[in-house]
């Protein structure tokens, strides 16, 4: 029986399913999580500089290396265990740690990643979040305490999750010290490994929702273009069919907003591409969270609802606009192309008549000439032919002018004969 042959990837694309394995976190605990990107075509960074930064990190700590090509990797330094992953425009950096420090969200918890360390990062820092984890107290009126003197009550977010396997909380602000902040209150009997799902969900929310809000800023851009070329296609649109404005004239401007527009779609279709997914990716995780409303307060999808989905709105929006008003330039060009095609026929079919009018004009002319050369060259073939005949008309007493007299008829007609052939042997 022949050996079974594999596809040579199949253990590549089976292993990738397990290859970013959830967080196991204790209770009480601390995870401190950070996202670089590149200001400007992060997809094609050098990744060279993120594998370096990665291994100065550990090097630090005296930690193993990650294979060469690795787009993720765990490790332990010192208390903390490190998760490190490559996305397509960014780089995340997430450490846990038992045990929650006493003043709550202090910023030495983020001393794991040294500040000179964070400076020299090939990106900038776009995330930054700390997430204290407790556990769920008896009375959840002391939760509740501590979340209005943690968090800004208006942009508070608090939600059950995951069945009430925990609730968390967070207002999505920056505090003095460039931190984002989220808590995480855990019910007793619940599992590490769901903790580390639940605060993982927490990072990827705020990261993707960082990452989607860029579109945000380059639809502004996008829109105050759109603002200003707006008018004047619609200006030009207005007069396709005015008789005073010179077709190719529109046509060339035309053109070059049509040329603008396209110009502006190939530098914005990455980016809104993008945030399309991130979009889905935000919305699919707080679905997961599975949540139920605490003591009123609203949830995270219900704070995305309100302070989020407008932003995405307005990236749709600018997206559409763009859209529309490139197909609207094209479809203009179009007409104002078919009107220079009609106006260029009329030209052409005015130049084939004049053109047929001087063909004429030179077909009347040249049977002028043809009748006078017959007449000139009939002249002198008359003389020549008197001078030829006079010693045979000599014995007859017929004078010279009898003699061309009689003549005449005939050369004339010789030549009208003679110059006839050439001319249809021309033709």
């Amino acid at each position: 029986m022949p050996p079974i042959e594999d596809h040579p990837l199949r253990y590549a694309l089976t292993n990738e399913l397990h290859a970013r394995p959830f967080p196991t976190i204790p209770v009480p605990g601390t995870a401190v999580f950070l996202a670089f990107k590149e200001p400007l075509d992060a997809a094609n960074r050098d990744r060279d500089k993120d594998r370096a930064h990665l291994l100065d990190l550990l090097d630090r700590n005296g930690a193993a290396h990650p294979q060469p090509d690795a787009t993720h990797f765990a490790a332990t330094i010192g208390r903390h265990a490190l998760k490190w992953e490559s996305h397509t425009e960014f780089v995340t950096y997430s450490a846990f740690a038992p045990g929650v420090s006493a003043r709550p969200f202090d910023p030495e918890d983020m001393r794991i990643f040294p500040e000179d360390w964070v400076a020299a990062a090939p990106g900038k820092r776009l995330v930054a979040l700390i997430v204290r984890i407790e556990p769920l107290p008896e009375d959840e009126s002391q939760m509740l305490d501590k979340l209005e003197s943690w968090f800004v009550p208006e942009s508070l977010a608090c939600s059950r999750v995951v069945d009430g396997a925990a609730v968390v909380a967070g207002d999505f602000r920056i505090d003095p010290s460039g931190i984002m902040r989220f808590a995480v209150f855990v019910r007793p009997g619940t599992g590490g490994r769901r903790v580390g799902r639940i605060v993982q969900r927490l990072c990827e929310i705020e990261t993707y929702r960082a990452m989607s809000m860029l579109g945000l800023i380059r639809a502004r851009r996008l829109t105050a273009r759109l603002n200003a070329l707006d008018p004047q296609l619609s200006d030009l649109v207005s007069r396709l069919d005015s008789p005073a404005q010179s077709a190719e004239a529109t046509l060339h401007q035309l053109l070059a907003i049509s040329a603008e527009l396209e110009t502006l779609a190939v530098q914005t279709s990455f980016r809104f591409g993008a945030t399309d997914a991130y979009e889905a990716i935000v919305n699919q995780r707080i679905e997961v969270l599975r949540e139920q409303r605490v003591e009123g307060r609203q949830t995270f999808g219900e704070f995305m609802m309100r302070r989020y989905d407008p932003a995405m709105r307005t990236v749709k929006s600018a997206e559409s606009r763009l859209r529309s008003m490139a197909e609207r330039s094209q479809r203009a060009a179009e007409l104002l192309r078919t009107r220079v095609d009609v106006e260029r026929s009329a030209q052409n079919q005015a130049l084939l008549e004049s053109m047929d009018r001087r063909a004429d004009l030179q077909l009347r002319l040249q049977r002028t000439v043809e009748g006078l050369s017959v007449v000139a060259i009939s002249y002198y073939a008359v003389n020549l032919a008197a001078y030829a005949a006079y010693p045979f008309t000599e014995p007859f007493h017929l004078s010279h002018g009898m003699t061309m007299a009689l003549l005449t008829p005939v050369v004339i007609l010789i030549v009208w004969f003679a110059i006839s052939r050439i001319r249809k042997h021309i033709d």
